[in-house]
């Protein structure tokens, strides 16, 4: 899968150099990154449950949501099967 956007400055700095400082579960968040990379389409995203693949409603109807923490997400939208773009980290609380 393409990722064609990354918001989030250190997740970007992770996905190009593999640099971890400002992130938290730096080795899960390169794992999440290697899944989103190598899904051969997008409902291979819910394979592995811990990772909690699910879409937003309301006003974030569009964007898809993964667990790293209780609190932080992975969040992206969906252009077609095989692109993800605006991949941002988020804290929900």
């Amino acid at each position: 899968m393409e990722i064609e956007s990354i918001r989030h400055k250190a997740l970007r700095r992770l996905a190009v150099s593999g640099a971890t400082k400002g992130l938290i579960e730096a080795s899960r968040l390169s794992d999440m990154l290697q899944l989103l990379r190598f899904a051969a389409s997008f409902d291979e995203l819910i394979l592995p449950p811990n990772y909690g693949f699910h879409a937003l409603t309301g006003d974030r109807k569009g964007t898809y949501a993964m667990t790293v923490t209780k609190n932080w997400r992975l969040t992206f939208t969906k252009i077609d099967e095989r692109t993800i773009a605006d991949l941002d980290l988020e804290d929900y609380h």
